[in-house]
């Protein structure tokens, strides 16, 4: 398929579109979580009072992403971490991370404490990041006013959409999370998100948010609402242990949501039993291998499109569809 495509060149304003067919015909890459149910590629703001406890819970998720532990009840899928702790010196970090896990380190989880800001090469120097360390699921930024450069329009919803836009599409190039920490306002709203600081062009261009606050700021106990284009929307209660520095789980005010199993991807995963890593065929073959299953071999391969990132995540199965001579083939392979 040809994507962005130009309808008339010699016109600038022209769209760049795809049709529907070409839309349901594209295998797009599959979207995996970071954290499952939780945290999942794009970009996302970490919002909570000053001195509430971000900058703790932000070295939690690194330790977690980066030796794949599960982080309270959800799964954590293992990866490279950067952590941009920008208001931190390296030895306030060493002390802060070995309160919170003691001295065995990892590898995987990478600290800078100076960056520059997004209009002066901070994209130019994550990209470097990534092509070196290609296993990263995770960065995080902490805190966004460090990144970020205001002019005369400091705080205008054009400023605060278009500097989480930009991140927002440096995620969606390389398929990965950024977590990017900021504060709340001190004026209380009725609606939790209200209390981000700025405007509404933060949360706006963002693919989801997560609010931490207490009632008081004596409280151990918090409330993490959570909202978000890939998960459902959840209130978690936390509790902050003081000896450890550390948020534990107490409750979630939302039992998750899980789809049904899909009795499609149950026959296809059927194919990846004794010991069988790979499958290259046409969707018509496919279809034969499928008992039961009554569609067009069209029909197949639009199916699975959409099913992508499911057939990945919860079956561990990656699919794509390639040409040749005889024509467009299937290809299936098992993690």
């Amino acid at each position: 398929m040809e994507q962005n495509k130009i309808i008339n060149p010699d016109k600038q304003t022209s769209f760049k579109d795809v049709t529907l067919n070409e839309l349901l015909d594209t295998v797009y890459p599959p979207k995996t979580p970071v954290i499952e149910g939780l945290l999942y590629a794009g970009t996302y703001l970490f919002v909570g009072a000053p001195k509430i406890g971000k900058s703790f819970l932000m070295a939690q998720l690194g330790i977690h992403v980066s030796k794949g532990i599960p982080l309270w009840d959800y799964k954590v899928n293992k990866g490279d971490v950067l952590y941009l702790a920008l208001e931190d010196d390296y030895s306030r970090l060493q002390k802060r991370i070995s309160q919170m896990y003691g001295v065995e380190g990892s590898d995987n989880f990478h600290l800078v404490t100076e960056a520059p800001a997004l209009s002066e090469g901070l994209d130019a120097q994550l990209e470097m990041f990534l092509k070196e360390y290609p296993e990263c699921k995770l960065i995080i930024i902490d805190t966004l006013q460090k990144v970020r450069k205001c002019g005369g329009e400091a705080y205008s919803y054009s400023s605060d959409y278009e500097i989480i836009s930009k991140l927002k599409s440096f995620s969606d190039r390389f398929n990965i999370c950024l977590l990017v920490v900021h504060h709340t306002r001190k004026m209380e709203a009725a609606d939790t998100f209200d209390m981000i600081s700025g405007t509404n062009g933060l949360l706006g261009a963002a693919d989801g948010a997560f609010i931490l606050h207490k009632k008081k700021r004596t409280d151990k106990e918090a409330v993490m609402a959570v909202v978000g284009r890939d998960q459902q929307d959840q209130e978690i209660t936390l509790e902050f242990d003081l000896e450890f520095c550390k948020w534990n789980f107490i409750k979630s005010e939302t039992e998750l949501w899980k789809p049904k199993p899909d009795e499609l991807l149950e026959k296809i995963s059927q194919i990846f039993i004794d010991e069988v890593k790979e499958w290259q065929g046409t969707s018509t073959q496919l279809l034969d291998l499928l008992d039961g299953v009554d569609m067009k071999p069209n029909a197949l391969t639009r199916k699975l499109n959409i099913s992508v990132d499911r057939l990945y995540n919860e079956y561990g199965i990656s699919y794509e569809t390639s040409r040749n001579h005889d024509g467009r083939y299937v290809i299936l392979k098992k993690k």
